[in-house]
């Protein structure tokens, strides 16, 4: 993983005085509300309902366990003892005093982590797969590019101060598990006819109160143009981007306004003058930032596989999870381990200080030292010998992470909602415990299948809820928090905006509904190997919608 160089150093030490001082001058009276809000943005801290909230950043997902170590010790040391894994492969702290941010930057900065640009109108945090360099079905490792564009994007004098948030997702294996076409960009590695490998560019999506899926604006950019193919969207963007009106301030909006062949001529003029400049890539300089993420020491082991029947056998919630939390893995003898941070009953993308710590010492004995956060609020040790597999179970048993249900029905992604956000209509968290509660039983998640839940508090869509199979809308009307659902939604490279079906529930009504839902799509599937999306787009909204709301 990329290490921090003088310069990287001393950016982020320089911007962590000059934020502190201006955390001293709010403490202080010398700076109101109003003039501390745009600074403590571009720094990550948010003003909740009940406190401030920190987002640490974690550059396209990848941490070392010296890093999650220290994480654990700042929500010991300075939180509730937790911290909140997000949709953008961040760590939110959801308690922390204002007086004592200055001193969690710093031990942020120790480990080479920040929390700069992890709000505010700016370029954030870039996400990746969470099996990048690891995954079998991958093209190539997307890290070292996301890691050039972090380089770039960072206090880019240009795009400080865009019309409105940008993010960029980029996915490197053939199977999207980045959601890239719901971003501002989306990157796809791909091969051209004469083999080169080069980056898919979409452009344009996005969730909130307005879902659109992005548009191909390039089907294949060369790894020494990307970035100044880039800029040259950013440029677009920052020229004609709405600023009198920041719901439609997305770069979504412009191009579904002014349509995709218009902003790709604007982008493709602005190309003409950028291309081969100061912002081409050079080999030497792809190599050199390739280096910090060369593959590490693997051994030479046999492909040994996994009598996952005979594990069943022996221990049936073991053999669950070998079911479903391990993913294939370029090399022979190895797989990645998906770390369910959605126990039962439990809120999605918690974790405890003990819990970070002891996941960080896993990282460090079995998977050479690596840590990856999902998009979908999961922590993953990519590099794990088959054999050491047990040993990796039993430690997660002990601190409550060991259930085996990634993509499972109660794996679920949910936001902060209404119990931490300022933004929120209504609760999440909550709703995602009930649903996890109803569904816990193992063979029913099995007889179920793939079915992806998400959850949002508000229409901002924190919780992705547009692209779950099943997405749940918080709302508030006349003082009742309601839940609004939606089917057939996919983030995936078969990208799908959810249909919404009626009128919302009351909370209490929600998990009796997603069972009928559930109970719907068993008994309208060809066979038990038709995925719920699959029966969903073979059976249209109306069997569902028939489901909850009847005939009438």
């Amino acid at each position: 993983m990329y290490r921090y160089d003088e310069f990287d150093a001393a950016f982020v030490r320089e911007r962590t005085e000059q934020f502190s001082d201006q955390v001293r001058r709010r403490i202080a009276g010398e700076l109101n509300e109003d003039q501390f809000r745009p600074l403590r943005l571009m720094n990550g801290l948010y003003l909740q309902l009940h406190a401030y909230m920190l987002r640490v950043a974690v550059p396209y997902g990848t941490m070392s366990s010296k890093q999650l170590r220290m994480l654990g010790h700042i929500a010991r040391t300075y939180d509730r003892n937790y911290g909140h894994f997000t949709t953008r492969q961040n760590i939110q702290f959801n308690w922390p005093k204002l007086r004592d941010i200055p001193k969690i930057l710093e031990l942020l900065a120790s480990v080479e982590m920040h929390a700069i640009q992890t709000s505010g109108n700016c370029i954030r945090n870039i996400t990746t797969d969470q099996f990048a360099g690891a995954a079998a079905d991958e093209i190539l490792d997307p890290r070292p590019v996301a890691e050039i564009l972090r380089q770039w994007s960072s206090l880019h004098p240009e795009f400080l101060y865009l019309p409105r948030k940008f993010k960029i997702a980029m996915s490197g294996a053939t199977h999207d598990r980045a959601a890239i076409r719901f971003h501002d960009i989306g990157l796809q590695a791909t091969t051209n006819a004469e083999g080169e490998i080069g980056w898919e560019v979409w452009v344009g999506g996005g969730l909130g109160r307005t879902p659109i899926i992005g548009k191909l604006i390039n089907p294949h950019v060369p790894h020494e143009h990307l970035l100044a193919y880039l800029e040259s969207i950013l440029r677009v963007y920052n020229r004609y981007g709405r600023r009198d009106n920041k719901y439609k301030a997305r770069i979504k909006i412009l191009v579904h306004e002014e349509g995709i062949d218009n902003i790709r001529a604007q982008v493709e003029e602005e190309f003409s003058h950028v291309k081969g400049g100061v912002l081409t890539l050079p080999q030497d300089e792809l190599d050199r930032i390739g280096a910090y993420f060369a593959a590490p020491a693997f051994e030479r082991l046999n492909s040994s596989a996994i009598d996952v029947a005979r594990e069943k056998i022996i221990n049936p919630s073991y053999g669950r999870w070998l079911d479903n939390n391990l993913n294939a893995h370029q090399r022979s003898g190895y797989v990645s381990v998906t770390v369910s941070l959605k126990p039962i009953g439990g809120a999605p993308g918690d974790a405890t200080s003990e819990q970070m710590e002891a996941i960080a010492d896993l990282a460090e004995r079995y998977s050479f030292d690596e840590l990856r956060v999902s998009h979908e609020q999961n922590l993953v040790l990519p590099h794990v010998k088959i054999a050491d597999l047990p040993a990796i179970y039993e430690k997660l048993v002990e601190i409550g992470f060991a259930e085996g249900n990634a993509g499972l029905i109660t794996d679920m992604i949910a936001c902060p909602g209404l119990d931490f956000c300022a933004l929120a209509n209504a609760r999440s968290i909550p709703i995602a415990q009930e649903l996890s509660r109803k569904f816990a039983a193992p063979e029913r998640q099995k007889q179920i299948g793939d079915l992806k839940i998400k959850i949002s508090g508000c229409i901002n869509a924190c919780g992705h809820h547009h692209v779950g199979h099943i997405g749940i809308l918080g709302v508030e009307k006349k003082g009742t928090e309601l839940y609004q659902i939606t089917v057939g939604g996919d983030a995936t490279e078969e990208a799908s905006i959810g249909d919404i079906l009626g009128h919302g529930f009351v909370a209490e009504d929600v998990p009796d509904a997603i069972e009928r839902l559930v109970d719907t799509y068993i008994a309208r599937r060809e066979s038990e190997a038709e995925p719920f999306i699959a029966a969903f787009r073979r059976l249209g909204k109306e069997p569902f919608k028939e489901a909850l709301y009847g005939n009438g």
